[in-house]
């Protein structure tokens, strides 16, 4: 009997061993691109949350550069991205022509980016005592007799523009557009080390009623707190696009940006894997205003995304519960 029991119990050990793996697997994590800008991470974190609560799944974040992060996403070492600009760069319109890669939902309507003045630059505020410094600026044309306005302190003999952080593909679209808009050699290409320097650049000079020209987009807290002018762009070509998006092309040409579509990025194993959370994504729609102003808020009070997500997703239960199924968004809620 008593080598029946050490038998029994050895048996039991050994299939625990061989179980325990499978288990693990099970519960592996599934990986969101930590993304670094204000509504990519607020973004992600209520999708983190919604899974973490609703669906009972771990969660984590990777860090990487908006092309490594559609890479991993190619190579489901990654299986989310939260605010994915799908469609323009390579590396995602490759990896989605060859079944990679989907991107799910249209998660943000009337998303835009693009080159923007403060709006006092053109009218002046007179509250302010500022006066016009370029009013007929109206479109990337006019630059080129207003570089003396946007002064690079560090080199006066040319303008300043303010680029995308290292490592975004707007980064090489706004080098290629500079370009193609004949200012490589009137402007100083000035990237941002992080989305947070570049808020800090614009925001400094807003306060102190300095011109400045930058890139931007929305949704963001920017545009929520301050009184923005987007210049106007040539029509968009699908063609010139395609020069302006590679980098080693040496003749790009002049075009505006792709018209923006956000949706939530996720590997072909993972839609296949968790169809439950496929169709939830598909439905994600964030209201544009009642974002900004949570991104606003997050800005200014310098909150946490994960603690702003779960203040978006008080404030505002309906929104994400018209995405959910009645028994998930009550789980959700009760983990709130």
């Amino acid at each position: 009997m008593n080598g029946f029991r050490q038998w029994f119990f050895a048996s039991l050990c050994a299939w625990a061993l061989l179980a325990a793996p499978a288990a693990n697997a099970a519960q592996a994590p599934i990986h969101f691109a930590d993304l670094n800008w204000e509504s990519g991470s607020l973004i992600t974190d209520v999708l983190r949350i919604i899974v973490e609560k609703g669906y009972g799944l771990p969660t984590d974040t990777l860090p990487g550069t908006t092309i490594t992060l559609e890479t991993a996403l190619a190579n489901n070492d990654i299986q989310v991205i939260g605010e994915e600009w799908a469609g323009r760069s390579p590396v995602w319109v490759k990896a989605e022509a060859e079944g990679k890669v989907a991107s799910l939902g249209d998660t943000v309507k009337g998303a835009t980016e693009g080159w923007w003045v403060p709006e006092y630059v053109v009218k002046g505020d007179p509250a302010k005592g500022i006066k016009p410094l370029a009013p007929d600026l109206r479109s990337v044309s006019d630059l080129i007799k207003y570089k003396d306005v946007f002064k690079d302190p560090e080199n006066p003999a040319k303008g300043r523009f303010l680029n995308s952080p290292i490592g975004w593909t707007s980064e090489v679209v706004n080098k290629q557009k500079l370009i193609a808009y004949g200012l490589q050699d009137v402007y100083t290409n000035f990237r941002s080390g992080s989305g947070a320097a570049l808020d800090a650049e614009i925001s400094s000079s807003i306060r102190r009623g300095k011109p400045v020209l930058f890139y931007y987009w929305s949704p963001t807290p920017l545009l929520g707190k301050f009184k923005l002018i987007q210049l106007q762009e040539p029509p968009f070509d699908a063609e010139a696009w395609k020069t302006l998006t590679d980098a080693d092309n040496p003749n790009p040409k002049p075009t505006r940006s792709l018209a923006s579509k956000l949706s939530i990025g996720v590997s072909a194993p993972f839609q296949k894997e968790y169809p439950e959370i496929a169709a939830f994504f598909a439905k994600v729609d964030f209201p544009i205003d009642a974002l900004n102003k949570a991104l606003a808020g997050m800005s200014e009070k310098h909150t946490p995304p994960r603690e702003a997500a779960v203040a978006f997703m008080k404030d505002h239960p309906q929104v994400w519960q018209a995405w959910l199924p009645k028994d998930v968004a009550d789980k959700v809620a009760a983990g709130l």
